[in-house]
Order: C-alpha cells, then structure tokens, then sequence
C-alpha cells in the first residue's frame, strides 16, 4: 500500500485494489427508518411536555404523528432484514453492550407504548393505562431519537466511528427538528408555537453540531463535501434553514408558511440523514479514511 501522511490528497491504494473497511450491507430503507425514528421519538417527548404545560390539542397531534411514525419504523427495519423472524430474533435477548440489540428494545417498547396510547386516547378508554403508555412511550423518546447515531458510532466505518461524539447529538437535534416540523404541520398557527418553535431550535442546533463535527473530523469529514454525500448535505443545511427561517418569520401568523416552512425542514432533515448514509459509504471504498487517521493516532501516542 502506498502510504503518505503529508500527501492527504495522495491516491492510497489497498491490497489488490480490495477495500480495508467493508461498505455497509443496510439498504435504502435504513436512512429512511432513520427520519421516521427520528420523528417518533421526537414526537413522544413533544407530547410529554405538552402535556404537563395543558397544550391538550398539541399533546394529542404529537402522539399521533408520532403513533403513524412509530408504525413505519419497524416496517422499513423489517424491509432491510428481509425477513420478519430476524426482527423477532433480535429480541430474544437484551445485550447492554450492543446498540443493535438496545435499539431493537427501544423501538420495540417505543412503538408498543405510543399505540397502545394513541389508540386509547382515539376511543376514550381506559385512561390509567393510557397515562401509564405515554409514560413509558416519553421515557423511551430520547433514547428512540439518538440511538441510531451510538448504532452508527459503534461501526468500523471511518466517517461515523471518528463521528462518535457527535452523532447522537446530531441525530437528536435532528429528531427535534422533525418532530417540531411534522406536528406543526396539523395545527393551525395559533396552536402550535410549541412545535414550531422546537423545529427551529432544533435547526439551529443541527447546523451547530454538523459543521463542529466536520471541523473535527478534518481530512476525515471532507466526505460530506464530496459525490452524493456532499450534495445531500448541501441541500439539507440550504432546505432546513430556509424551513426554519419560514417558520420563525411567518409561521406564527400564516398556516401556509407554516405548512410550508415545516415541509421544507422536513426535507431537510431527510436529506440529513441520507447524507450521513451515503458518507459511510464513501469513506468505507477509500482506504485514506481508515489508514491516515490511524498513522495520525500512532504518531500522536508516540510524541506524548
């Protein structure tokens, strides 16, 4: 393999052309599944909160939106398996040690307690185990929001293995967002300042974490400048800040702004998390991503 440390932007080549890092075997449906999650555990916490501030109409739209969210997560995850006996088969234990095998449970219990609740509160039924459903569908939302980033971390891929300390904070920032954005969607202007207002927090607080991420990633992060991945990034940071420039503008008096300004966050943050996706992919097929940060870490341990 030719090597070179100063040469960052020196051709690396692998053994008989093959890759160091294998690419990810997840399908489309992952970065999917990701927003969807995203929204669901965004969703809970929104509906928890509402809920104790007396914003009855708000609390009820987010548990729904985040009910239906919670519907399709498993079905995209399912999709990407093949199989539905290999979700079944991920929980047949609890390993604390594995996101996988976490995340499996948090989606599991997320999705059975945010139903369970929207269907009671859909028929005005037993209301002990409604309360007791929402509580359980809350705890498990930031967990919902901001494992998938740990899950991602915890893989041999350069971009997202030297992202670890970042990638629950962007992917919860992110969940806010879409949470904010898709229930504001269903309530008229008056009513939904709350979730507005956690859409463009949640903005802000995204385009804060990706560039700080990508400016410690150095050499590294350039991948979410380049190819598919840079594009999609482009279009997330131009999409959401315009989502969130609309909502803050005009959201508060216009249900068509608002309507519209939380579309385009919603774009945005899909366009997200297909970025991230697609990153992975890149940094995996180039051997400079797993090699050169590695010298870098020898070269540091061998200073000190």
């Amino acid at each position: 393999m030719s090597e070179s440390i100063t040469g960052v932007g020196t051709e690396m080549q692998s053994y008989y052309g093959r890759p160091i890092v294998k690419e990810p075997v997840w399908q489309p449906e992952i970065p999917t599944y990701l927003f969807t999650g995203g929204i669901a555990g965004g969703c809970s916490l929104l509906h928890g909160f509402a809920r104790v501030a007396g914003y009855e109409r708000l609390a009820k739209t987010a548990l729904y939106v985040g009910a239906a969210a919670d519907v399709v997560s498993p079905a995209l995850l399912i999709s990407d398996l093949g199989r539905p006996e290999r979700f079944l088969n991920m929980l047949r234990v609890f390993k604390v040690t594995s996101p996988m095998s976490v995340g499996s449970w948090i989606l599991f219990v997320s999705g059975g307690a945010s139903n369970t609740a929207a269907a009671l509160e859909l028929v005005g039924r037993l209301r002990p185990v409604k309360w007791v459903a929402e509580l359980v569908s809350f705890a498990a939302g930031a967990p919902l929001a901001t494992y998938t980033g740990t899950l991602f971390a915890d893989t041999a891929i350069p971009v997202w293995h030297e992202a670890r300390k970042e990638l629950p904070w962007l992917f919860g920032a992110s969940a806010a967002a879409s949470a904010g954005a898709a229930t504001a969607i269903f309530l008229p202007p008056k009513e939904s300042g709350p979730a507005r207002r956690l859409a463009v927090a949640g903005v802000a607080v995204e385009l804060g974490v990706m560039e700080a991420m990508q400016h410690r990633l150095g050499f590294v992060g350039e991948v979410y400048k380049k190819e598919a991945a840079g594009k999609l990034a482009r279009a997330s940071k131009v999409l959401t800040a315009a989502g969130a420039a609309a909502l803050a503008a005009r959201g508060r008096r216009s249900r068509g702004a608002a309507v519209a300004g939380s579309a385009l966050v919603l774009a945005g943050e899909l366009a997200l998390r297909w970025s991230v996706f697609r990153a992975g992919f890149q940094s995996a097929r180039d051997p400079r991503y797993t090699v050169i940060p590695q010298k870098q870490r020898k070269q540091q341990a061998q200073s000190k």
